[in-house]
């Protein structure tokens, strides 16, 4: 009890005292240039580097958000000018971290800053073996759900900053902890589009962890892979035909003509029945309107959670009229899970969006890659 009331008093002294002081510079510096980091393909990501501090602004953080978030990043002792504006201000670099989304855990090990996570709402979905570990260890705490988070659990963990996200901008966990103190910065590479601009966000962690050079460097190493498979792929003298998605209380959900999903089919020389349609997230269509245009698919990749033909039997006996489930042609990445049950597609494939666009040249055109081992992307059982 002791603990609690302790935890409310911090947590009305930060409310009344909170964040208004970060935003007082004694210093009357004037506003200078700084050097763009170069950011080729992420859309709502922008980073200015000036030495001693940095300026990043992050676009879309939701869908149809009506504005831009910037957050300053400075070192200690930082020079930054009066004039400069900003949301949220964190010091650099972090050395308390809290995430939000599995998509994050894939940055913090590939810039080796794995250690730095102290919080995670929803510890079973982690899939990592790396990070699971220190689960076990109990180095990471539980804080609750991303709708509803513990407040006193992070109060207790004080975090440098909070990377949180919101699918509409409502999320009343998020207002309580910026108005405790402890930064809340928004992440919006669930919203970007295409493949290599989800994984450019590695950049933004880059800036938070004081590792910009890794990020790039890593970047760059993707960005490669990917662009190189793309051209495999143009090789390949077929172009088979894909359906996506499985059915949902009676209606089929699928990717739509521009969205992630639909770009790595492309990519990968295929043609995606449904690339014709509008939209970036998914399409909700009849049974019938789906087996009209994708009866004789070659292919089915993604169906659900489904990985195994019995269940999609069982589910509905329809499915059995797809060429593709008579075929034996469905692949899923719903079966390769963590120990906990976390599927490591969700967690990982945003960062490897490579390793993604390998799996589909190699169902589509096997012969382009011979000896590659999928990673996500497995035969439905």
């Amino acid at each position: 009890m002791k603990n609690s009331l302790y935890i409310y008093s911090l947590l009305l002294l930060f409310i009344s005292f909170g964040c208004r002081s970060d935003k007082q510079e004694k210093a009357p510096l004037l506003s200078k240039q700084g050097e763009e980091i170069a950011v080729k393909y992420a859309s709502g990501l922008h980073i200015v580097d000036f030495n001693d501090h940095m300026i990043i602004s992050v676009e879309n953080p939701w869908p149809n958000a009506d504005r831009t978030y910037r957050y300053l990043l400075a070192e200690e002792g930082a020079k930054v000018p009066q004039d400069v504006k900003f949301d949220q201000r964190v010091q650099i670099p972090v050395k308390k971290i809290v995430v939000t989304s599995t998509t994050h855990i894939p940055a913090l090990e590939i810039l080796n800053s794995e250690e730095l996570l102290v919080g995670f709402p929803g510890l079973d979905y982690i899939s990592s073996e790396k990070t699971r570990k220190r689960i076990a260890a109990g180095k990471i705490r539980e804080i609750g759900k991303n709708e509803a988070l513990n407040t006193e659990s992070l109060l207790n963990l004080q975090p440098d900053v909070v990377i949180g996200f919101s699918v509409d901008g409502s999320n009343k966990s998020l207002d309580l902890l910026q108005k405790t103190g402890i930064p809340v910065v928004f992440n919006a590479d669930w919203t970007e589009n295409t493949p290599l601009g989800k994984a450019e966000w590695i950049k933004f962690f880059g800036a938070f962890l004081g590792k910009m050079d890794q990020a790039n460097a890593f970047f760059e190493g993707i960005e490669k892979e990917y662009l190189n498979a793309k051209e495999l792929a143009k090789k390949a003298e077929n172009k088979p035909e894909v359906v996506a998605g499985a059915m949902y209380q009676d209606q089929w959900y699928l990717p739509a003509g521009n969205s992630w999903q639909a770009i790595f089919i492309k990519d990968a020389h295929a043609n995606y029945l449904f690339d014709q349609t509008e939209g970036t997230g998914s399409l909700s269509l009849s049974f019938e309107n789906v087996l009209t245009q994708a009866a004789h698919a070659d292919f089915w990749m993604g169906p659900g959670q489904f990985t195994a033909y019995t269940e999609m039997l069982q589910a509905s006996p329809h499915y059995a009229r797809f060429e593709a489930f008579e075929n034996r042609d469905i692949y899923t990445f719903a079966s390769e899970k963590g120990s906990t049950g976390g599927v490591i597609f969700y967690e990982l494939a945003p960062l490897r969006p490579d390793l993604v666009l390998k799996d589909m040249i190699s169902v589509f055109h096997p012969q382009l890659l011979p000896n590659y081992t999928t990673t996500f992307y497995k035969p439905l059982e």
